[in-house]
């Protein structure tokens, strides 16, 4: 489909891949990964021929179509509806409804064969380009991305930059390019529409880039991972869980490479300085010193994994009760946020507070933190020292100090050499350090004021995203420290498997009311499936049962039941081979794919794909069959 042959790329004078490669082939869902300044977007921008190489070749099949999904887009302006700029997608499609809509006019007075016959064309055409079910596609997925079915006929420039971007993600979408590449989707979409995201690409017909810091995201999505790294593309069969297994094998095989090549090179290096000098030994000497210069190195892995070296510190020692919210209200005109809504924090809670964006959880994050208008009561307990993060307190930063002096203000306590050691683990090295915030990006203020909170002796935290801004490593060192810490905390985020890594207790927000489970992520997720189970079986009970004309199960009788009930097992274990049939030739076709002579051959390589699509679509409709057998076989048995 697309391979990237030994390239070697520059940007600002530093090399950011050398003597890189990588085939990209179809139908693969592939998580790109890195640390921030690696050249992950970068890469996808190679791809797309916006960036030329320095050094190898870049070939594409001819004919693929590629989609890119990034920051860029937020510069779309216009008039139209949001509706109308998704549906933009079928460009081909509506050219041909407006055409279909003159020919129609014409034929109200000249309805000749001529005219019938280019209709129908036409008409065909708009079928084929998916006409008839295009706005059905459209609307479906707006909504899913978290639009109303009111906000369709909205003008796009009413939006705000994050919902722009759900319009232009889902344009992109929509036009189905054969190589979709989506660089931080998931930075613009809430919980529930990252969940819905990720079933609606699962099924997506073609291959899917996606560069992603949400690890959960990639575990539920991605059959490969690309990792950019030390000016290299490595690539890893699976998932992220497998790609950090797999990584760890691979960094202390290479540490022992790296440490041993050290030693071999001190050794050498102690010859040649001990015989250089001497007559007789020079040549030697200059033999060993030409091998070490010609010896390809070993590179130290990268420590991604970074682990947390700071003390967590608590001032004090709180009591039983953190905060109480007695009968709390919040109103914004007539969006209700909370009506006489009441709960507790606890000493040792680790609280998580999810859902949809628009509902309210950043404002109650607020009211918690008292940096907001409510009505009711919030009452902070005994001995709580609170520290609240939120996007709104960089303006709080002194923009005259550097980093290094922003903290010491902040936490006097502590030692330059731990500041600088938490400066670390958010990005900011050596003399990075002592850049004034005046000069920083909003992204690089965000990680210093984290870096205040993570500092402060409070025994009371409450963040609101603090994730937003971080890469792999500094997420990693979030979590380890909040792993860690003593006191208790409330966090709002959208970022699954953080929360996962934190929480031991889930609020949400339903019916204007807080709402608590006392317990992890997985659990609280496993409870919200089973009560939706409940509430669907309830709700089919109260339905009016209307008696169906013909039911051939209900009229049956028990021997017809139990005859019926064979031949449907018959046919639902001949379906069950049938899938594993066709899983087997998939996989036979997958091998094909990646063979490097049929990637040269792109006659070939388009036979295969053609054959491996058409095997995809035939289980695709065994595995609608399975389920529907699967259905029969429920019923018939009940």
């Amino acid at each position: 489909m697309i391979a990237l042959n030994n390239i070697t790329f520059e940007f600002g004078g530093r090399v950011l891949y050398r003597n890189a490669s990588w085939h990209i082939h179809p139908n693969e869902r592939i998580g790109l990964i890195g640390l921030n300044g690696t050249g992950k977007s970068t890469l996808l921008r190679v791809i797309m021929n916006e960036y030329t190489i320095a050094e190898g070749n870049i070939s594409r099949q001819n004919g693929v179509k590629l989609g890119f999904f990034n920051q860029d887009l937020l510069s779309f302006e216009t008039e139209d509806n949001i509706k109308n700029v998704a549906l933009s997608a079928f460009a081909k499609a509506l050219h041909y409804r407006d055409e279909i809509e003159k020919m129609l006019k014409i034929i109200e007075t000249d309805y000749s064969d001529e005219n019938l016959h280019s209709l129908s064309d036409m008409q065909h055409e708009f079928e084929v380009l998916g006409g008839y079910e295009m706005e059905h596609k459209t609307e479906e997925l707006l909504e899913g991305l978290g639009f109303s079915t009111a906000d369709l006929a909205k003008p796009f420039k009413e939006f705000s930059g994050g919902w722009r971007m759900r319009v232009m993600l889902a344009k992109l979408i929509l036009e189905h390019p054969d190589l979709l590449m989506l660089d931080e989707p998931t930075n613009h979409l809430d919980l529930p529409s990252i969940i819905w995201l990720e079933e609606y690409l699962k099924t997506y017909d073609g291959t899917i880039i996606v560069v992603s810091h949400d690890r959960f995201f990639l575990d539920r999505l991605v059959n490969k991972i690309v990792e950019v790294a030390n000016q290299k593309i490595t690539i890893y069969p699976g998932n992220y869980t497998f790609y950090m297994e797999e990584k760890a094998q691979r960094d202390e095989i290479q540490l022992n490479q790296f440490v041993n090549q050290q030693q071999q090179i001190r050794q050498t290096q102690r010859t040649i300085d001990r015989f250089k000098a001497k007559a007789s030994k020079a040549s030697m000497a200059k033999s060993k010193e030409k091998m070490l210069e010609k010896m390809e190195k070993v590179e130290a892995p990268s420590a991604a994994a970074a682990t947390v070296n700071f003390e967590f510190r608590i001032g004090t020692n709180p009591g039983r009760l953190i905060s109480s919210l007695e009968n709390i209200s919040k109103r914004y005109g007539e969006k209700v946020i909370l009506e006489t809504s009441n709960a507790e924090i606890l000493n040792g809670d680790k609280i998580a507070l999810i859902g949809a964006n628009g509902l309210g959880k950043s404002t109650v994050l607020r009211m918690i933190a008292n940096t907001e208008s409510y009505e009711g009561k919030i009452q902070i307990g005994y001995n709580v020292i609170p520290s609240f993060y939120a996007q709104h307190q960089l303006e709080s930063l002194n923009l005259t100090h550097d980093m290094v002096e922003e903290l010491q203000w902040h936490a006097p306590k502590r030692t330059e050499n731990e500041i600088r050691t938490v400066l670390g683990c958010f990005l900011f090295t050596g003399d990075e350090v002592f850049k004034k915030l005046r000069v920083l990006s909003g992204g690089e203020k965000a990680r210093v004021a984290l870096a205040k909170t993570i500092l402060s002796d409070a025994n009371y935290l409450m963040l609101d995203e603090p994730t937003n801004h971080l890469d792999y490593q500094s997420v990693n060192i979030l979590t380890q420290a909040l792993q860690n810490y003593e006191g208790s905390y409330i966090i709002v985020s959208h970022d699954r498997q953080f929360i996962r890594d934190t929480a031991n207790k889930i609020w949400w927000i339903e019916n204007q009311q807080l709402k608590e489970y006392p317990g992890t992520y997985d659990e609280w997720q496993e409870w919200m499936q089973n009560r939706r189970i409940k509430e669907k079986e309830q709700e089919k009970k109260s339905e009016p049962q209307i008696p169906l004309e013909k039911n051939p199960i209900k009229e049956a009788t028990k021997s017809e039941n139990a005859n019926a009930l064979r031949k449907v097992k018959q046919t639902f274990e001949q379906c069950e081979q049938e899938i594993a049939r066709i899983e087997k030739d998939i996989v036979e076709k997958e091998n094909e794919l990646s063979m490097e002579a049929n990637i040269k051959d792109k006659a070939k390589l388009l036979t295969i794909t053609n054959t491996y699509d058409t095997i995809k679509r035939e289980l695709a409709l065994k595995q609608k069959e399975y389920e529907k057998l699967f259905e029969q076989i429920m019923e018939l048995e009940g």
